[in-house]
């Protein structure tokens, strides 16, 4: 990713420029030390797998396409799954499996999907902690395009019977990035309320969703192609006494919002098309709001992550750029985020995402694994594809004490989000297989 100075600069400044940011480094770390908030702790995490008969193999998906769009559109899109980097196993709720005439999907249908995911996965993490969900006291729920009366969370409540007394938000319409906003959320709340007890934060999106779309335009028939069955169940606390049974120490969430320019609020749009089918369309310039959102995301994450010496490296740049005298373009500069972070879980939007993301951080193929055989074998799963990364990785035991995770999420909005987590002892292969039991052998697959 670039980093220039605004053009209203002279580089004559760069020397005083320098100084300032050394010692702007400096009291932000003092107020750091200062300021330290009280650490929060990851239990544990475990993500939904789908049932096998929700499986949609690319045979599946195409003689389904052509029922209800036709061949011509059918062929188009089964061209866009060939090159997605979805594999065979991806799973879609019931309601999408419907042969024509479908029916628009039904509040029941989603409230039997969001049940299926949201449960499984609170089932698969109260089973590994052995947490007794009295102890339960912050409830978070992220779901992006299906929101009830009553809410998400008061279907958990019910379900689980927890505390009367809970602190719980659902939170809608965030999009793809929503994940580290939850996480981001109940770290606040567990702050403020250290009594409070446990944090339970669910990620997910609900296919069988008003906007899943039943209509023949191309540009918005896309997301259909990628989005998945997923969701993760995420337990934190911020107890000392939980600190031995834990795996991660958060450390920062970052958050860039652009909705204040208009092209990144309509880049990801939710309308109907003009036979009245709602649906999300893509514009053409998601592409370069994402560009400006990395940029802008990472003037904020890089001086809190980076290493000295690659702090030391940027100084230099501006020294050298300042005095060139040359006409041509500015030099850009690329922080060697390996030296921060040693797992990185992107957000799986598909594969032209990732391979973006790879190509924007300078990454080698083995640090985007994690993310192309989530993507490979969950598909899109929205906010929770950066916890399928995790599991991956967990998964191949290549976890351990001291290791930096890094979170990086991307949606509507336009926003992108982060989480930073340190791994505070050596995880096991075992305690990370759940999604990936049965199937971490087989990768990694080209994809």
């Amino acid at each position: 990713m670039e980093y220039s100075l605004p053009s209203y600069l002279d580089y004559s400044t760069t020397t005083l420029l320098s100084s300032l940011i050394i010692l702007a480094a400096a009291y932000l770390t003092f107020r750091q030390f200062r300021h330290r908030r009280p650490p929060i702790y990851l239990l544990d995490f475990a993500c939904f797998k789908p049932p096998q008969n929700y499986r949609v193999p690319y045979a599946a998906f195409a003689e389904h396409a052509r029922f209800i769009v036709g061949e011509e559109i059918a062929s188009f899109l089964v061209r866009v799954l060939e090159k997605s980097g979805l594999g065979e196993e991806t799973a879609l709720p019931v309601g999408a499996h419907y042969i024509e005439p479908s029916p628009r999907p039904t509040m029941s249908g989603s409230r039997d999907e969001a049940e299926l995911v949201i449960f499984s996965a609170i089932d698969d993490l109260l089973k590994k902690t052995g947490v007794d969900p009295l102890d339960i006291g912050v409830l978070v729920i992220n779901s992006n395009s299906f929101y009830p009366v009553p809410s998400l969370t008061s279907m958990v409540v019910n379900r689980y019977k927890l505390r009367s007394d809970i602190r719980s938000y659902s939170l809608a319409s965030m999009g793809c990035s929503s994940g580290p906003i939850s996480i981001g959320l109940a770290r606040d709340l567990l702050i403020a309320n250290p009594n409070t007890g446990l944090a339970l934060i669910v990620s997910t999106e609900i296919i069988t969703s008003p906007s899943w779309y039943q209509g023949k335009l191309r540009s918005m028939l896309i997301p259909n192609c990628l989005f998945r069955l997923g969701g993760a169940a995420i337990l934190l606390s911020a107890s000392p006494s939980h600190r031995p049974r834990s795996k991660y120490q958060l450390i920062h969430v970052i958050r860039t919002h652009l909705a204040s320019d208009d092209r990144a609020y309509r880049c990801l749009w939710m309308e109907e098309d003009d036979a009245g089918h709602l649906g999300i369309s893509l514009s053409k310039q998601v592409v370069d709001v994402a560009s400006k959102a990395l940029e802008l995301h990472f003037a904020t994450l890089c001086p809190l992550v980076l290493p000295l010496s690659e702090k030391l490296r940027y100084l230099s740049f501006l020294l050298q750029r300042s005095n060139k005298k040359s006409v041509s373009p500015a030099p850009t500069f690329v922080p060697e985020f390996r030296r921060a972070f040693d797992h990185f879980c992107l957000h799986a939007g598909g594969k032209a995402v990732v391979d973006g993301l790879q190509k924007v951080l300078e990454l080698r193929d083995e640090e985007v694994e994690a993310t192309r055989m989530s993507l490979h074998r969950f598909g899109n799963t929205s906010s929770s594809s950066v916890w399928y990364g995790l599991g991956y990785t967990e998964a191949k035991g290549r976890v351990r004490k001291g290791d930096r995770i890094w979170q990086l999420g991307l949606g509507g909005g336009f926003k992108c989000n982060s989480a930073v987590w340190r791994c505070i002892r050596d995880v096991d292969a075992k305690e990370g297989g759940g999604a990936w039991a049965d199937c971490v052998h087989r990768y990694p697959v080209c994809c």
